[in-house]
């Protein structure tokens, strides 16, 4: 069963890029043991420590999948679930709880919740099902985009420019995409952060324009990223 001390890499990473978690926990260790282990198989992961905190970091942030503790301090887990599906969050909810009993998972679930998890659980069941809900929950979105000789299948996690594959990183593939969607739009270092990388990342880091910079290389030539000074990137 799950403990802190082993957390396995259970996963294809790319197959998680751009999913990004919210977990709700009480527990400051358990929470960052579960949060790393959600990393490590590829998720962009956001902790909240209380039902205030969480509320807060849903309604600034999108989510497709939130682990919520049912037993939380500030505003009971209950709360959460009940305050997130008022205010429509498109974010499957996987509520964990302390007690397995059958009325407890029924009340759990009649809440709105869409999956229920008792403690003490495998860590590769949680991953299972986190990214099950993260799949049932995805945007309808077309897979498949075509822009400026660029092919991007984000079903199959490929992508091509003049019928020539590239090898990219879930970075590079998550900025890639990102751009593609905005259809010619500009978006911003900060939106791509957001996005592509999670609240832990630094604001003030160049990962944003490393991974642009080399997406440009592995783009090649003519250079169809173009950057506009002041607010961001857009796809020429």
């Amino acid at each position: 069963m799950y403990g802190a001390g082993h957390i396995p890499a259970i996963c294809q990473l790319s197959q998680n890029a751009d999913v990004r978690v919210l977990v709700v926990e009480d527990e400051e260790q358990l929470a960052a043991v579960i949060a790393e282990g959600l990393r490590q198989n590829g998720f962009a992961v956001d902790i909240a420590l209380d039902g205030v905190d969480a509320l807060e970091k849903a309604w600034t942030n999108e989510y497709e999948v939130v682990v919520l503790d049912r037993d939380l301090p500030e505003v009971h887990g209950d709360d959460v679930c009940r305050q997130l599906l008022e205010q429509e969050s498109s974010a499957r909810i996987l509520m964990l709880t302390a007690s397995g009993e059958l009325e407890q998972r029924v009340d759990g679930l009649s809440l709105g919740a869409d999956d229920y998890l008792p403690k003490p659980f495998a860590f590769s069941e949680l991953v299972a099902r986190v990214r099950a809900l993260s799949r049932r929950g995805a945007k309808v979105s077309l897979p498949l985009i075509t822009r400026s000789g660029i092919d991007l299948d984000s079903g199959k996690m490929t992508a091509s420019r003049d019928g020539h594959g590239l090898e990219l990183t879930r970075k590079e593939f998550g900025v890639l995409e990102s751009l593609l969607r905005a259809d010619g739009g500009v978006v911003s270092a900060e939106a791509l952060l957001e996005r592509v990388w999670d609240e832990n990342a630094d604001p003030f880091t160049n990962a944003v324009r490393i991974t642009v910079g080399n997406l440009r290389r592995k783009l090649g030539q003519p250079p169809v990223i173009q950057t506009v000074i002041g607010s961001g990137y857009r796809i020429a």
